[in-house]
């Protein structure tokens, strides 16, 4: 396929092993694949191309699917709304996009920033897909076309995250290092309003129905916005370090958060919460990236009933909501663990690393 003047190679098939041929293995969902009988990793090679490796030994610690072909750092992974692509993007300035029940095939690279691209975001609806970066700018790309809508500029200094509306009006917030959280209306792809604050805004994110926006910021404050208003709410001032990211989960009840400070918290953010502390967990176990400085993101599992997020150890920690136990700790990675993402559909989850891949691993059953 091609993409701007840039052609990418077609995808090669699978070889066959076991008793499936290779276009039956694609047509099984990727826990299938996953199953340490096939002992096969899908590797996307360094020139986009897919091919099959032997994997090694599988252990509750090693690698299930690992995917290779970032030139450099990846910062970002993001499931689609409807679980059937994956988005990665980091230091090399290039966006894969990868059909995970199709072959892992690339469907396509995306490139137009100029610097690394720290964030990626989808729309809730799959249509769009916007990329924030180190070039100050965010990027907005129409996932049918594969093509950038419009580049939104104003930061300035490097934009280190950014999130859509889900609900209510058509906005995106945006953070940057120089200290501003834009919004912006995205119907008419112009600057709704900004807030300016003192310190490097590190991560965003509204409420289910978009009338709330917290920020994480290097002042180790989260900050809740009435959108309307444009006015602080309130604040969250439990970290003791940096907020390197943000996440509310999918019933709304809960604002999710990682720290420098080696902690993740949950934080209920329902209306007429009784009293002024709204903390109401503590995760441990994962370590901070204090060396690099990687903005480390955090994630929910589809029903709420998982927490994850990435660390300076290589792992991948997901705890149980209710319990606060870390019920599995996945290895394969040898670098830090920039971002993990659960799979809306599947008992999946990706992580992105500074080795250069991205790992997908099924996530075991497990009794508590």
């Amino acid at each position: 396929m091609s993409y701007g003047n840039k052609i990418i190679p077609s995808v090669p098939k699978f070889t066959e092993f076991k008793d499936y041929t290779s276009s039956q293995v694609l047509q099984m969902h990727t826990p299938h694949l996953l199953q340490k009988q096939h002992k096969q990793d899908l590797v996307l090679s360094s020139d986009y191309q897919m091919e099959v490796e032997p994997s090694k030994k599988y252990t509750l610690q090693s690698a299930h699917m690992q995917l290779t072909g970032h030139q450099s750092e990846v910062y970002c992974v993001k499931y689609s709304p409807n679980g059937d692509y994956l988005i990665t993007a980091g230091f090399d300035k290039k966006i894969l996009i990868l059909d995970i029940y199709n072959n892992c095939t690339n469907l396509g690279i995306l490139g137009s920033h100029k610097n690394a691209i720290l964030d990626v975001a989808w729309q809730y609806d799959g249509v769009r897909l916007f990329t924030a970066s180190a070039d100050k700018t965010v990027q907005i790309w129409d996932m049918e076309t594969y093509l950038p809508l419009k580049k939104l500029k104003g930061h300035q200094s490097y934009v280190n995250c950014c999130y859509p509306s889900k609900r209510g009006q058509d906005l995106l917030a945006t953070g940057g290092d120089e200290g501003y959280t834009k919004v912006w209306d995205l119907r008419t792809r112009k600057l709704a309003f900004e807030i300016q604050g003192k310190y490097p805004i590190t991560s965003v994110c509204f409420t289910e129905n978009g009338e709330r926006l917290y920020t994480g910021c290097l002042d180790n404050i989260i900050r809740c916005y009435d959108v309307r208003k444009q006015e602080i709410e309130y604040t969250l001032d439990n970290h003791t370090d940096t907020v390197t990211g943000l996440a509310i989960s999918n019933d709304g009840s809960y604002l999710l958060s990682n720290s420098m400070d080696m902690t993740v918290r949950t934080f209920d953010i329902r209306p007429y919460v009784q009293g002024k502390n709204r903390q109401v967990r503590v995760f441990t176990g994962a370590t901070a990236n204090t060396a690099e400085k990687n903005l480390l993101r955090c994630s929910w599992s589809h029903d709420d009933s998982y927490v994850s997020a990435g660390s300076a150890d290589k792992n991948v920690y997901i705890w149980d909501f209710n319990s606060k136990k870390v019920i599995h700790k996945l290895g394969g990675h040898q670098g830090t663990v920039n971002e993990t993402a659960f799979s809306p559909k599947d008992k999946l989850i990706a992580s992105a690393s500074n080795d250069k891949t991205v790992i997908i691993g099924e996530i075991p059953d497990v009794t508590l």
